[in-house]
C-alpha cells in the first residue's frame, strides 16, 4: 500500500511541531531545571546533560530527515524549502561542531580538570532558540500551505462532481 498525500503532509506538520516540542522541552526546561534538583552537582548535572542532549540530536536528525523526504514528496513551496533548509544548517553546525566541541568541555571537567571559559555554550543557546524560532515559523508555514492545498482539492472535487 502506497502511502498517501495525506500521510506525508501529516508527517511533515507532525515532525516539525514533535521537533519544536522537544527543543523547547530540553533546551529551555529540562537543562536548565536539573540543576535546581537537590543534591544535582555541576558534574552529575553535565553529566546527565551529555546524555540528553545526544539523545536529542538523535532525534533531531530522523526527525529532520522526516521532514525533508516529506517536503520532497509533496512538493513544498520555497518559503518552507527555505525554512527547513536553514533548521538543517542549525543543526548540523550543531551536530558536527558545537556538540563534538561541548563533549570534549564536559569530559574535561568530568575529569577534574580546569575549563578556561569561552562562547560555544552561548552560542549553542542561541541556535537552540533561533532554531526553536524557525521550527514553529516554517511548521506553521507548512500546515497553512496543507490546509490552503486540501482546501483546494475539496473545491476542485465539489466543482468536478
Amino acid at each position: 500500500m502506497r502511502p498517501s498525500h495525506h500521510t506525508f503532509s501529516l508527517l511533515l506538520v507532525l515532525s516539525l511541531f514533535v521537533w519544536a516540542g522537544m527543543v523547547a522541552a530540553i533546551s529551555f526546561m529540562e537543562a536548565p531545571l536539573k540543576f535546581t534538583a537537590p543534591n544535582i552537582t555541576v558534574v552529575l548535572g553535565v553529566g546527565i546533560g551529555r546524555i540528553v542532549f545526544h539523545a536529542l540530536n538523535k532525534a533531531e536528525l530522523v526527525l529532520s530527515v522526516v521532514a525533508l523526504l516529506c517536503a520532497g514528496v509533496l512538493g513544498v513551496p520555497s518559503r518552507i524549502w527555505l525554512g527547513l533548509l536553514t533548521l538543517v544548517v542549525i543543526l548540523l553546525a550543531q551536530t558536527l561542531w558545537l556538540l563534538p566541541a561541548l563533549d570534549a568541555r564536559a569530559a574535561a571537567l568530568l575529569a577534574g580538570l580546569p575549563n578556561p571559559p569561552n562562547s560555544q555554550h552561548l552560542t549553542y543557546v542561541v541556535l537552540e532558540a533561533a532554531k526553536l524560532i524557525g521550527l514553529v515559523t516554517t511548521a506553521s508555514m507548512a500546515f497553512s500551505w496543507l490546509m490552503r492545498m486540501a482546501r483546494r482539492r475539496e473545491d476542485h472535487r465539489r466543482v468536478t462532481a
